[in-house]
């Protein structure tokens, strides 16, 4: 589990809320770990875990944006330019 949150901190997965708890105490990681081995640790003692990356961007409109070109005013398809640089699968 320290390597875990080794990792989680080196990614830059921590805690982000301003009015966070500072501190973790021993004890309480220790608790978490043995519960989260029991729970999903595997037979030669690792324990696997995921995360998801969550990318999202806004905007709102204003006068000093570009406006969207008309629908089908492309010079070029998209195909051409899958064809040229490839599919990136």
């Amino acid at each position: 589990m320290q390597k875990l949150i080794e990792h989680l901190r080196a990614m830059g997965e921590t805690n982000a809320l301003v009015q966070r708890n500072n501190t973790l105490k021993r004890e309480t990681a220790l608790a978490a770990a043995a519960v989260y081995q029991s729970m999903f640790g595997a037979e030669d003692g690792t324990i696997p875990a995921t995360f998801q990356v969550i990318c999202m961007t806004g905007w709102r409109e204003h006068p000093s944006q570009q406006e969207t070109k008309r629908r089908g005013s492309a010079t070029i398809s998209f195909q051409d330019i899958q064809k040229q640089f490839g599919s990136g699968s």
